[in-house]
């Protein structure tokens, strides 16, 4: 069948990192074929106020949601939240993970977020045995299809409970036997994705973190698994992980992910928050993405990332709503900036453009839905249509620049999410 084009006329969007007016889109099998910009709409053109790319949200675990205003009142730190977190995986099968992946993405989809990063690890049952047919894997794809937003399914590899420890019973299901069979369902997941026809999924690959995999998997993965698929993996988001690598191993966890080869563009280090200046350099180097999740890391209390320092040294950013405290781009937009002012007590960080560039170029990058984007944030020729409509005239939005959006509005503002050509009005949009 012969892909019919589509016409949308926006009275505002940006485009090569400004706003300009008058922007008609022609958009083939969800690509957009055409950008003019300064033009009248045409006849059954469909209309667009303010639009935006759309952002993309590059670190999830959509069942942390669960946990979302139940932990608060029980005060402690990351590592005692964690144990909660353990006891919500250990009840979900694949047919409520399907219902509560959907509602999470579809409130990602309605704040704004086009496309998803699932740092996905609950694969098999709470003994530990494996479904018969990627069960869970197949919920989350299932559960992005049926919300209507672009999926990168980062299948986790995670074998330790601990640096040279074994799996807890309460992590049971989230491992493989080895990291040779993690491997062989990986490709196996692969291959069934590939001939589902879910169009909108894709399949990378993450590490844990260094806690969770040893040595010898580090190796393993970065001579293994294939040279275009995108790794994440957590990365010093505690002090406590870094002692133990540097006890066990007499390097950080990014001296030893280096040391393994694993440290390239294609990857991304998900929080990096308590970095050592020589772990801030060969990050830089290697141009990984930085996947910072503003508002996660304050509700956890685990620490402020050197952001800017890893802008400087060469890194890209992206954003994430990991434990979904809050699922709002523009939120964790503008904590990205204003949390850096509480550590440099000055204003200005970051300029408006990189603001929008980690919401959408970096987590494009991040997730390998774009390859290595060098452009101003914008809409591009040849890129699936993926955008945000913006009401420019709420009680947050009226008066701002719209360069400086990131750092006011909010999902609220948001009046539609298009996702590969296909537009959808949040529930909550006009009420």
């Amino acid at each position: 069948m012969t892909a019919v084009d589509r016409f949308y006329h926006c009275e505002l969007a940006l485009v090569d990192g400004v706003f300009v007016e008058g922007v008609r889109l022609r958009v083939v099998g969800g690509e957009m074929a055409e950008v003019a910009v300064g033009v009248s709409p045409q006849p059954g053109d469909t209309p667009l106020g303010v639009v935006v790319p759309g952002f993309v949200n590059a670190h999830s675990h959509a069942f942390h949601r669960e946990l979302r205003g139940r932990t608060h009142a029980d005060g402690g730190d990351f590592w005692q939240w964690r144990h909660r977190m353990y006891r919500t995986a250990a009840l979900l099968t694949p047919e409520s993970y399907r219902d509560l992946a959907e509602r999470v993405f579809t409130e990602m989809r309605d704040a704004g977020y086009t496309a998803v990063g699932e740092f996905h690890y609950v694969h098999h049952d709470p003994q530990g045995a494996p479904y018969p047919g990627h069960d869970m894997e197949l919920a989350l794809a299932d559960a992005a299809a049926s919300a209507g937003i672009r999926l990168a399914l980062l299948d986790t590899c995670y074998l330790q409970g601990g640096v040279g420890q074994p799996l807890g019973a309460e992590q049971r299901r989230f491992g493989d036997a080895n990291v040779h069979r993690w491997l062989e369902r990986w490709h196996a997941l692969r291959d069934t994705l590939t001939g589902s026809g879910r169009g909108l999924v894709t399949l990378g690959a993450a590490i844990h973190s260094v806690r969770a995999v040893s040595r010898h998997d580090l190796a393993v993965i970065a001579d293994e698994l294939p040279a275009d698929v995108p790794v994440h993996a957590h990365v010093s988001e505690q002090p406590a992980e870094n002692q133990a690598c540097l006890d066990s191993y007499g390097q950080t966890p990014v001296g030893l992910l280096s040391a393994h080869g694993l440290l390239s563009p294609r990857f991304s280090a998900v929080h990096a928050t308590h970095l050592t200046p020589d772990d801030i350099r060969l990050l830089g180097e290697a141009g990984a993405t930085i996947v910072m999740c503003p508002t996660t890391e304050a509700d956890l209390g685990d620490g402020i990332g050197p952001a800017p320092e890893l802008l400087a040294a060469g890194a890209g950013l992206a954003i994430g709503s990991d434990q979904h405290v809050a699922i709002d781009p523009w939120e964790e937009l503008s904590r990205l900036e204003l949390d850096q002012r509480l550590r440099f007590q000055r204003r200005g960080i970051f300029t408006p453009e990189a603001l929008w560039k980690a919401g959408t170029v970096g987590g494009h990058r991040s997730l390998g839905l774009s390859g290595v984007r060098q452009q101003p944030p914008g809409l591009v020729v040849g890129e699936p249509f993926d955008a945000v409509e913006i009401d420019p005239t709420t009680s947050r939005t009226r008066g701002a620049q719209l360069r400086q959006f990131p750092l006011v509005a909010r999902s609220a503002d948001v009046t539609a999410t298009i996702v590969g050509g296909r537009l959808t009005r949040p529930r909550t949009a006009g009420t």
